[in-house]
């Protein structure tokens, strides 16, 4: 196993095997919740070494090739189609803040005013939040709290990600309905695009130059950008990467779809599914069983807040609520599971391809725009606040 084909190869099996119980459950119960629970259980069993990830490298890359693509998920929302979608961001918004406000307010008087702060941000966010919190704690010397939001982060994408596969797959069943019953003309005309936003094959370069290495370059250009303007700003470099590829759309800097042009797709959601399955490594059982009750306490209260706020969200703004409990669930998984749920529910709805790419653009802006702004901004504003009063 210390030979990096091999690494990637067994990786693979288990990616591949996700697939497989996706596609056989009709995305019941969704690949990435398959690869990080056998990964877990391969790694505290002894049959994957804690180095397999590492020794596979591809995790290196995966983490080499967030910023970039952030920055094409940034190419395929149109700025006006993210204006179409303001009823996403309010939706994600006030799951967060419902799930917040029940946090401080319920776990602080069952397990202090540590452990109610250190889990707000992670529940409601991603990695990110959870840096800002993890360093605050070892700053102030309680690195004995550091194993509540390190699991939560470990954890909630596997509670997460079946809950919102659930009510998204109701919601594209009755997408699915609506198009038997209207037709398929009817209901695409109230699915917004990128080709119908106008934006789709224009580009300043012209298009002699759409070579496969130079649109890497665009995208490494802006990433790079991102990570400077990070470093300067304090400001997530995930937050730039995602302006910069909007607005690099917006100006035809970048074209649609720019990973995916550059044929570098496929291989980069490989990579970062190795690098967000490496931060399991640090999950063991004795963590797990020592603070289990209080994350899984923890985490009902936080599910609670963010399905009672996209309920509420998505009645005031008269959306379905079982797109709106979806959207807010972002907050629990982000970039890429929010992507490859889309795919996976798409899949499973539909009977033909004409109605798969129906249902995948119907869900795929909200989940996207959701997670952006839990996972990819807000919960980072929200960690960095109550951090700052221990």
């Amino acid at each position: 196993m210390n030979e990096p084909v091999i690494a990637v190869m067994l990786m693979l099996l288990l990616v591949a095997a996700g697939e497989v119980v996706s596609i056989v459950s009709r995305a019941r119960v969704p690949m990435l919740l398959v690869v990080m629970l056998g990964y877990l259980m391969l790694i505290w069993t002894g049959v994957f070494p804690k180095t397999l990830l590492e020794n596979a490298t591809l995790g290196t890359f995966g983490a080499l090739m967030v910023a970039p693509l952030i920055i094409h998920m940034g190419t395929i929302v149109p700025l006006r189609v993210l204006k179409s979608q303001w009823q996403a961001i309010v939706i994600a918004l006030v799951g967060m803040l419902t799930a917040t406000v029940l946090l401080l307010a319920f776990v602080t008087p069952l397990f202090g005013y540590t452990a109610a702060v250190a889990s707000a941000g992670p529940i409601t966010g991603g990695i990110i939040a959870f840096i800002i919190t993890s360093g605050k704690l070892k700053a102030l010397g309680m690195t004995g709290v550091i194993a509540i939001p390190a699991l939560i982060i470990a954890v909630q994408g596997l509670i997460g990600m079946p809950l919102a596969a659930f009510f998204l797959r109701r919601y594209a069943a009755k997408v699915k309905e609506a198009i038997d019953r209207e037709g398929m003309e009817q209901v695409a005309a109230a699915v917004e695009t990128v080709e119908e936003a106008g934006v789709e094959g224009t580009s300043l370069l012209p298009k002699k130059y759409h070579t496969h290495s130079i649109l890497l370059l665009q995208l490494f250009i802006g990433g790079a950008i991102a990570v400077l303007l990070g470093k300067a700003t304090g400001v997530s470099y995930s937050v730039w990467a995602l302006l910069i590829g909007i607005v690099g759309a917006y100006t035809k800097f970048y074209q649609p779809k720019m990973m995916e042009k550059a044929n570098s797709f496929g291989i980069s959601m490989v990579a970062l599914i190795f690098f967000i399955v490496a931060s399991m490594n640090d999950v063991t059982p004795s963590m797990f069983a020592h603070s289990v009750v209080k994350v899984f306490i923890i985490l009902i209260i936080g599910i609670i807040g963010i399905i009672g706020g996209g309920i509420a969200a998505a009645k005031f703004l008269k959306w379905d609520y079982n797109k709106g409990i979806a959207v807010a669930l972002t907050a629990l998984f982000g970039f890429p599971g929010d992507y490859f749920l889309c795919e996976e529910v798409s899949r499973s709805a539909a009977e033909k391809e004409e109605e798969r790419s129906l249902i995948f653009n119907e869900i795929l802006m909200p989940m996207l725009v959701g997670g952006f702004t839990t996972v990819t901004t807000a919960s980072i504003i929200i960690a960095s606040i109550l951090m700052n009063t221990l």
